[in-house]
């Protein structure tokens, strides 16, 4: 499992150098292939490649002709990139999937379970301020939404 945040500068190539604590789980849940792709909420998710391959078998046994499954397909499966960590631990961030975030120059690495999400580190500072104020977001709001989750 991946959790926590950690602000990490990209290097004039577009590479991130994955911390070492994440790098170290990153290979004991499988190698040092991962696979890059998209989110709605306009950052880029990271999976270590076993995960991704699960999520792929869901978006397979979508229906085929449905709209929705095709647009959720084409989301995820069509931005999707192999990528892996050289020797160092860092990845390349394609410059389509940077352009995609607004990647600049600082980033959030975020763990969330058993994927990483990749933010502009203000946008990310941004998205916490914007949880924190948020009613909807409040611990009695969330659970409720949320059944039995307890923290």
């Amino acid at each position: 499992m991946f959790r926590g945040s950690a602000y990490l500068s990209l290097d004039a190539k577009g590479r991130l150098a994955i911390p070492a604590r994440s790098r170290e789980r990153l290979l004991a849940v499988g190698d040092s292939n991962l696979v890059l792709t998209v989110d709605r909420a306009r950052c880029l998710l990271l999976f270590p490649q076993p995960a991704w391959e699960v999520i792929e078998k869901e978006f397979a046994d979508l229906p085929a002709f449905d709209e929705t499954a095709l647009s959720v397909r084409r989301l995820y499966l069509g931005n999707a990139e192999d990528v892996e960590m050289d020797g160092q631990g860092r990845i390349l961030l394609p410059l389509h999937l940077r352009e995609f975030a607004s990647l600049d120059r600082r980033v959030a690495l975020v763990g969330l379970g058993v994927k990483f999400e990749i933010w502009d580190e203000q946008r990310w500072k941004d998205k916490n301020e914007a949880a924190l104020n948020d009613p909807v977001t409040s611990e009695m709001a969330m659970a409720s939404s949320l059944g039995k989750l307890k923290f």
